[in-house]
């Protein structure tokens, strides 16, 4: 039963909500605040979910722990929860002797895109690449012809404007990151209005964005100069683009690690003894977070396999084998108090035409920006 909610203040850009879950052969209990419901979806979930306040998600556990023992007894079977569930969770089951923590499957299936999603965010890509293209020529008009001033909480306002005329548009997947100069090189830089800059046409402007869309989720990086830039610039720029290139690209054995895609991102940096202090990739979410489970590219020994989402962030864990799985891929370089570059795309892994066990990076969700 598909339930859409539209909960941003609940998990700021993230249409989900804090709660649990029990779900049994026949009862489905929801375990979430009272006000987090809108009228909406109470009438959705109808008779069919049984709606409890979110505390008493402890009380049942523990219940429910002791129901089984008393059936049971010293025969009674550990339960398995997910080694991300809080410590109260853990010990209202029992706790140790009681509980064995496990990777959840949820996350890994999750991780892996079935065809109508992977269509989603394909079609999402290509709305979202056309209001990027739109948002950087206004860009471009209004430093370069019309000598406009304008900071970079102006230009991220604006972007969203520009995005939130497009169909399924839902809201922002997370803080814009609009940034001038040395800002671009404050990796998670968050500008706020009366202390951010003002947008330098004869520097470097990093832009990382992302949009909500009923159909998928968007996270994006453009690097742009309106001016002249440096030698050094020039030269970052194309090192880090040939390490985009080489990742997008990518044909690898099954069972290759992480670490070493990692590499295909890097390469170019180090011949030039340059590097970049973040992950390389991280999974994204369809129409969920804009950092999902998934496989990540980074300093890691997980092996990957078809399906897994690759993504520029970290090594991303190992997911069920399926083909067409999306996945982020962004090299950086930055120079402290001077400038930032990254460039993220989004390859996915897929299974080869190769007689051999071998997975590529392609069926990418292409941007016009």
């Amino acid at each position: 039963m598909p339930i859409y909610l539209q909960l941003y203040l609940s998990i700021p850009y993230n249409p989900v909500f804090f709660s649990f879950a029990t779900i049994t052969p026949t009862t489905t209990e929801l375990y979430v605040d009272a006000d987090k419901l809108t009228p909406e979806v109470t009438a959705h979930l109808g008779q069919d979910v049984v709606i409890k306040p979110y505390d008493a998600i402890y009380a049942d556990a523990k219940a429910l722990s002791e129901t089984r023992k008393q059936e049971a007894g010293e025969t009674a079977s550990k339960f398995l929860l997910s080694n991300k569930a809080s410590w109260a969770l853990s010990l209202s089951l029992g706790g140790e002797g009681q509980v064995e923590e496990v990777r959840s499957p949820i996350g890994d299936a999750k991780a892996v895109k079935n065809d109508v999603e992977l269509a989603g965010m394909r079609a999402c890509h290509i709305r979202d690449g056309a209001a990027l293209t739109e948002y950087f020529a206004w860009l471009e008009n209004e430093l370069v012809n019309k000598k406009s001033t304008l900071d970079e909480v102006d230009a991220a306002d604006k972007l969203e404007q520009i995005r939130s005329k497009h169909d399924l548009f839902v809201g922002l997947s997370f803080d814009t990151i609009s940034s001038t100069g040395p800002n671009g090189a404050v990796i998670h830089y968050k500008p706020e209005k009366g202390s951010c800059s003002i947008i330098d046409p004869n520097a470097i402007y990093l832009c990382d964005s992302g949009a909500q869309y009923l159909d998928g989720t968007t996270d994006v990086t453009r690097t742009f100069h309106f001016g002249q830039p440096t030698e050094l610039e020039k030269k970052a720029f194309t090192l880090v683009l040939k390490g985009v290139i080489g990742l997008d690209t990518a044909v690898f054995p099954k069972g290759t690690s992480g670490f070493a895609l990692d590499v295909l991102a890097r390469q170019y940096l180090w011949k030039e003894g340059l590097d970049y202090l973040h992950g390389t990739g991280h999974g994204i979410g369809s129409y969920l977070g804009p950092i999902g489970v998934g496989t990540r590219v980074q300093y890691t020994e997980v092996p990957i396999a078809p399906g897994n989402i690759i993504s520029d962030g970290m090594l991303l864990w190992p997911c069920p084998v399926r083909i067409c799985l999306l996945t982020t891929a962004e090299p950086g370089f930055y120079e402290d108090g001077k400038f930032g570059i990254r460039i993220e795309s989004k390859p996915s892994s897929d299974t080869d035409s190769h007689p051999n066990p071998i997975l590529t990076c392609r069926n990418r969700c292409y941007h016009g920006a």
